[in-house]
């Protein structure tokens, strides 16, 4: 989705268009009137799309996303109570079902537009084309930190002081007062000057009849009452006792299992299967060819994974069979000397005189930093469990898409999507892969050859080897420097370009820039991976105003501070850390510390990482995290997510390396795809900064910083400036100043 400008979006005509489809009220008439029989059950009151209130006084918030251990079903929950003066004891949250009627509109409008502010009389408008828009593409996704600051705010927020306001007005209208002598208070309407009180639900069917102001005035943060605080998750108890239901835990009546084996290099096709090897074994049912993988339907899991590895599978050559890792990195270099050589790099970003300031320099300091392929590996493969009957295909699995997915398995089937009916699970890890739907569409193609349900599951040599991977890339960075060390001029020049637009963008103040890219395809199948380009290009960014600072013989906190002395937002969280980090006290020998900083999805943060080198081994001691994401909605709930995304990260940059051997990856669990353990976990200590302004997120902001904040701790340890990750790769007994520049 590509971000409209205010004068973009009305040249294109939506605002001047006029035409209400759909805001956030549900009324009389209105072709959404399907919603109430998606949503509401007896006793209920659906108030508006995001919002329904029982008989009992209870409150039900529908949430249009996924819940996969980020907390976002309490979070968002509680951006609506909070607006509404709910009592927060009486909220219950619904999962929004995948159904057109509940594409998520906030979240493309908010992706598309941004900040704009649009006036009070277009909103209705706006969210409508937004909702079309929504409908078409299949938007209902979990992923990019949009949850709080476009659903959040957009839906949400809006959703619960819109609810808050039909519900004043028609207690007003029943007691016959003024309306602005009334409120709200834990969801009961409270008439202070002749004591009366009612519950929100005496009036929930009168107040689904009014009309909802589509901006309605929202609370500042001063004023919020359960947002800021650390309620219990929603989803936290089932999980503890066991009761919460995964996709894998699906199962169904008359239910076979399904494993599968794709094409070992990407781009081959089945050419031919000798079910003989086979036919023999029990419990075997079916095999079905899907063209680029084969699955064995059985009776149970394992008697169809056993069934697999004896399978005889013959395959198409593809033309990638004779790729190798090394091929691939001298492709992607070789891209970056051909831009150079002809001047076809496209121009990301271009600000002052850079071949004047390169002219005038005292300095040129240059670096190259390489990164590879990387898996999602999530706790949970990669599942889905299709049956197709009477008519219908029905699917239960944890995505991250669900809406889009019906599109996409309706097509797979060719089936109208709105027969696909998808029951939404929580998700074991999602960090971008279970916004593709290749898996889903697996078994509901199998589903379509057998007459019961079947479940499908892939096994963790098939999801390392048929992900879809964060992109190997290469940076290369020349900076001038005058004679004071100070960088005046920064070139950047890097391979494919992904998104967000952003990320190989920089926070310092450096007056002359260019940012070029030039792009160069390769076989391996790109999918959205945790913090998607800042994963990478902070660690380009950040190890390289590192190189400047020691260029410099400056410190390196003290370098970034005198380069963001106009960043405000920066500046509070560079110097908290730095105040928590205890930066400059002195640490034992062969130990280091390194600092990085990176905005992304609305967030700032700032990451110091404690490191020992002993014997060879490094050890990473500590680290300390800052963020500051204008408003912490569930504090509790941004420090797990800022630790789970610096194991993350630190699990990527010390272990995560696919690579290509013969056209396939060569990796297959995770004992050759190694994840951070609890003993090698270090200490995190997370400090919050509630700096004002638009709402951050979380899931992704924890992970771009630690890489290089990890390199950059080992460099002061060691001397050995790290270019290339893993970190597993390096020989640490060759330590010393000597060792910089190590790739």
């Amino acid at each position: 989705m590509a971000k409209w400008s205010r004068r973009a979006f009305i040249t294109a005509g939506v605002i001047a268009s006029g035409a209400v489809v759909f805001g956030v009220a549900i009324r009389r008439g209105n072709p959404v009137d399907k919603v109430v029989s998606l949503a509401v059950g007896d006793d209920e009151t659906l108030i508006n799309v995001w919002l329904k209130i029982a008989t009992d006084n209870s409150i039900t918030v529908i949430v249009p996303h996924a819940e996969m251990g980020q907390g976002v079903h309490t979070t968002l929950a509680m951006m609506l109570a909070d607006e509404l003066d709910a009592d927060w004891d009486t909220v219950q949250m619904l999962e929004a079902p995948a159904h057109e009627e509940y594409a998520n509109y906030a979240l493309k409008r908010g992706y598309s537009t941004g900040d704009i502010e649009f006036p009070a009389f277009l909103v209705d408008s706006v969210n409508g084309y937004f909702l079309n828009a929504a409908k078409e593409s299949g938007t209902q996704i979990t992923g990019g930190s949009t949850s709080v600051r476009y659903t959040g705010e957009l839906a949400m927020r809006v959703a619960g002081a819109s609810t808050k306001a039909v519900l004043l007005q028609a207690a007003a209208d029943k007691w016959n007062v003024n309306r602005d002598s009334l409120r709200a208070e834990k969801s009961y309407i409270v008439h202070d000057a002749s004591g009366r009180r009612a519950r929100f639900a005496d009036f929930s069917v009168e107040a689904a009849n009014l009309s909802q102001p589509p901006a309605p005035v929202l609370k500042s943060h001063d004023q919020f009452t359960i947002m800021g605080t650390s309620v219990p998750r929603i989803d936290i108890p089932a999980k503890i006792d066991g009761s919460a239901k995964y996709g894998i835990d699906v199962v169904l009546p008359d239910m076979k299992y399904a494993a599968i084996k794709a094409a070992p290099v990407f781009g081959s096709k089945v050419a031919d299967i000798d079910e003989t090897s086979v036919q023999e074994m029990p419990g075997i049912h079916r095999i079905v060819n899907l063209d680029s993988a084969v699955a064995i339907v059985a009776d149970g899991y394992w008697q169809a994974q056993q069934a697999m590895e004896q399978l005889d599978v013959k395959w198409t050559l593809s033309g990638n069979e004779s790729i190798e890792q090394s091929d691939i990195a001298q492709q992607l270099a070789g891209a970056l000397d051909a831009a150079n050589a002809n001047d076809a790099f496209e121009v990301d970003l271009e600000a002052g005189d850079v071949k004047g300031a390169f002219d005038a320099a005292s300095k040129v300091v240059n670096a190259e930093y390489r990164v590879p392929y990387l898996a999602h590996a999530t706790m949970e493969p990669m599942n889905c469990t299709a049956w197709i009957h009477e008519g219908r295909c029905e699917l239960w699995l944890g995505t991250q898409n669900p809406l889009g997915f019906t599109l996409r398995i309706g097509k797979a089937i060719g089936m109208n999507p709105a027969d696909v009916i998808l029951h939404n699970q929580y998700l074991g890890g999602g960090f971008g892969r279970r916004s593709v739907s290749d898996f889903a569409e697996q078994a509901a193609r199998i589903a379509v050859d057998v007459p019961y349900p079947v479940k499908l599951i892939w096994s963790r040599e098939e999801d390392i080897r048929h992900d879809h991977y964060r992109q190997a890339s290469i940076s290369r960075f020349s900076a001038a420097v005058n004679a004071a060390g100070q960088p005046t001029a920064w070139q950047n020049q890097f391979v494919n370009k992904r998104v967000p637009a952003e990320a190989p963008h920089i926070p310092y103040a450096i007056d002359n820039q260019l940012i070029q890219f030039t792009n160069s395809g390769v076989h391996v199948p790109w999918g959205f991976w945790r913090s998607v380009d800042h994963s990478l290009h902070t660690f380009f960014t950040e190890s390289f105003i590192d190189e400047l600072a020691v260029a410099a013989g400056s410190d390196p906190l003290e370098f970034r501070r005198e380069l963001l002395v106009d960043k405000p937002g920066f500046m509070s969280v560079l110097e908290r850390v730095a105040e928590e980090s205890e930066w400059g006290t002195p640490l034992p020998e062969n130990c280091g510390r390194g600092i990085a900083i990176c905005r992304c999805f609305g967030t700032t943060v700032a990451q110091v990482v404690e490191v020992e080198i002993d014997n060879g081994t490094i050890r990473v001691k500590r680290v300390v995290c800052v963020v500051d994401a204008s408003f912490t909605i569930h504090p509790d709930g941004m420090r797990a997510q800022m630790e789970s995304g610096i194991i993350y990260g630190l699990t990527a940059a010390l272990y995560g390396d696919i690579s290509i051997h013969q056209g396939a990856v060569m990796q297959s669990n995770f004992h050759d795809y190694q994840i951070l353990r609890m003993s090698d976990a270090p200490k995190i200590e997370t400090h919050i900064i509630n700096g004002g302004g638009r709402f951050g997120g979380a899931g992704e902001a924890g992970t771009p910083a630690i890489a290089p904040a990890l390199t950059n701790a080992i460099f002061n340890a060691s001397g050995l400036r790290i270019r290339e990750l893993p970190i597993k790769h390096v020989d640490f007994s060759q330590q010393g100043p000597e060792m910089q520049g190590v790739t």
